[in-house]
């Protein structure tokens, strides 16, 4: 009937309209409100974002290694019904900052000259330190949302650079006994959210477990155990919810994650020559 067909046709043209309601007032409410929505969140997520791109680029080390942190920091927010969805796409960024000195940092070299050989411990710390600042001006230039700007501020929190601090206070200079600590650590804060927590740890058990010259499942678990337990009596988890059942079950996905990435292959015997 002509009743049925007005009803279809204002059906589909109000599902037009809202449409394009929404598309166009989500921008304006996530910026007024500094809320981003999980529409905002998959956009970012996107391996064709323009700062993943230039991070791919510039720091493919950093690129590779941010990947594989936001597979650890899902699985584990997954784990203990924290938001999977914000701890990955925040692991993706949380080292954007390196894109204006990616040579100093570790994962970017190639095993050959050492840059940080030539600087003063307190200078290499300064650099190394300089790359959260330099993530959080970016993420507010690419307008990537608050709580993306909040993890990489936060990921490191007050942690202490303690190989450069160490290099410091060994050298062989009469001012190497009044080094302050507290020059060769984050400004942080500390993380605040659960999330951040997640991306703290996995960055830093990420970074430890490549060192590892076997990665068996019982290796690899005691190093999630000690990176763990070092930020939590070092106080960098005092500040966010985070349960002590919780971090146990964040070590535990950690080692189930990573084992799964280093599994040991099986050796099959090399093949015979002709057939022998």
């Amino acid at each position: 009937t002509s009743q049925s067909l007005y009803i279809m046709i204002f059906a589909l043209v109000g599902g037009v309209v809202n449409a394009v309601i929404v598309a166009g007032t989500v921008p304006i409410v996530e910026n007024l409100f500094h809320y981003t929505t999980d529409i905002k969140l998959l956009e970012l997520a996107s391996f064709n974002s323009p700062v993943l791109r230039e991070l791919m680029i510039r720091a493919p080390g950093s690129y590779h290694h941010s990947i594989l942190v936001g597979t650890m920091v899902e699985a584990a927010a997954e784990a203990i019904h924290a938001n999977p969805l914000l701890a990955r796409v925040a692991a993706y960024y949380h080292d954007i900052g390196k894109c204006s000195k990616p040579l100093y940092f570790i994962e970017n070299t190639t095993g050959g000259e050492n840059r940080h050989d030539k600087l003063s411990p307190s200078m290499s710390a300064l650099i190394l330190i300089s790359h959260v600042k330099e993530g959080t001006e970016l993420a507010r230039e690419k307008r990537l949302g608050r709580p993306i700007i909040d993890i990489i501020r936060q990921h490191h929190g007050t942690a202490l650079i303690s190989y450069f601090y160490q290099k410091a206070k060994t050298a062989d200079d009469p001012e190497a006994k009044n080094v302050d600590e507290r020059d060769f650590r984050y400004p942080g804060p500390k993380p605040q959210t659960r999330e951040v927590a997640i991306v703290m740890l996995a960055d830093a058990v990420e970074g430890a477990s490549r060192s590892l010259d076997e990665h068996s499942p019982t290796k690899i678990n005691e190093v999630v155990r000690k990176i763990i337990n070092n930020k939590f009596i070092d106080g960098q988890l005092d500040e966010c919810p985070l349960t002590l059942r919780e971090i146990e079950t964040i070590g535990t996905t950690f080692t189930r994650v990573l084992s799964a990435m280093y599994h040991v292959r099986v050796k099959y015997p090399h093949a015979k020559k002709n057939g022998e």
